[in-house]
Parts: structure tokens; C-alpha cells; sequence
């Protein structure tokens, strides 16, 4: 595994909270790109202006970022990334974890970023609301995702692709370093 690694994985599939922890083990920055992207109402950050956010980090040494955001930025990470790890649970898990995430999150008017905060409408109210999102970004991920990481121009990436939770802590044990340890 490599010191430059991107997480793929739906909402509720736990790439920020594993990244987090990678990132810890590794001493290396951590990036969520979602507090760059959704900006005060949850406006978007415009593609060039992200790419000027994440250069500095993208092209270092050593980083960890929970997603791509492949629309905005093309294969821009992944070019600069030596390790994928793709979080491929099961759609159940992900939804559970989602639903256990978002319903205290809207509750309690929990900021996320940059002072927006989740609504029972986003989180479940129409095509674009976060649980049918998910959905969608699953069955897509599970077709685009293989034939991506398969093109000649990323073939340099090593692919971890984790599709169960059992799998995703044995293979938190292998991260080295003292701290990876504590973090199970």
C-alpha cells in the first residue's frame, strides 16, 4: 500500500471515518472533499477552483481524500493516487449506516460543513435526496468503477476493494505504524 490513497464508496459506506483513521496511522494530511465541494448552502465549489484547493495536497507526498469527486475533477486524484481503496459493502450495510447517521444528524441540527446542515426533505424527499442517491451511486459505482481502475492510464493504482465489514477491519490491521492498532 502506498502513502497517496483515495476512497471510493457510497454515502454510509464509511470512507471519511476510515480515511480519517488511515490518514491518522500514516501521518499523513486528510482531506474531505465534501467540506470543499458543498460550500455556505450548500453551494458548489467550482471544478477549477477545487482543483486549486487540492493541488497542493494531490500533488505531496503522502495524503489520504475520502472521495474523488470524478465529476468535477476527471481522474485528476486518481492520476496522482498510488492506492484505491474501494469500499464496496453491501447496500444494506451502507443504508443502515446511513439511516443510523442522518436521522441524530437532522435531529440535532448537526453542522456538517460550512454551515449547512441535512433536512428530513434532502435526506428523503424525491430523485436527488441522499438515501435514493445512494442507491443510485451504488448500482453505478458496482458498472463504472471496475471498467475505470482498468484503463492503461491508471494502471499504476493498487485496488484494495473491501465488500464486508470483516473485510474492511482485517485489512485495517495490515496498515503499519503503532497507531493503526488503536484504531480498530
Amino acid at each position: 500500500m502506498g502513502r497517496r490513497i483515495v476512497f471510493q464508496g457510497i454515502s454510509g459506506s464509511g470512507k471519511t471515518t476510515l480515511a480519517r483513521r488511515v490518514a491518522a496511522a500514516l501521518e499523513v494530511p486528510f482531506v474531505e472533499t465534501d467540506a470543499l465541494v458543498l460550500g455556505p448552502g450548500w453551494s458548489e465549489t467550482g471544478d477549477a477552483e477545487l482543483r486549486a484547493l487540492l493541488r497542493p495536497t494531490v500533488e505531496g507526498d503522502g495524503w489520504v481524500i475520502d472521495s474523488d469527486y470524478r465529476r468535477k475533477l476527471g481522474t485528476y486524484v486518481l492520476e496522482h493516487a498510488d492506492t484505491v481503496v474501494w469500499l464496496d459493502l453491501p447496500l444494506r450495510t451502507c443504508l443502515r449506516r446511513l439511516w443510523g447517521r442522518t436521522i441524530p444528524r437532522i435531529r440535532r441540527q448537526q453542522e456538517l460543513w460550512n454551515g449547512n446542515t441535512e433536512t428530513w426533505r434532502d435526506a428523503f424527499g424525491g430523485w436527488d435526496s441522499l438515501f435514493v442517491y445512494a442507491v443510485r451511486k451504488h448500482l453505478a459505482q458496482r458498472r463504472a468503477l471496475p471498467q475505470l481502475l482498468a484503463r492503461p492510464e491508471l494502471a499504476h493504482l493498487e485496488v484494495v476493494r473491501l465488500r464486508t465489514p470483516a473485510a474492511v477491519a482485517a485489512w485495517l490491521g495490515t496498515i503499519p505504524g503503532d497507531r493503526a492498532s488503536n484504531l480498530r
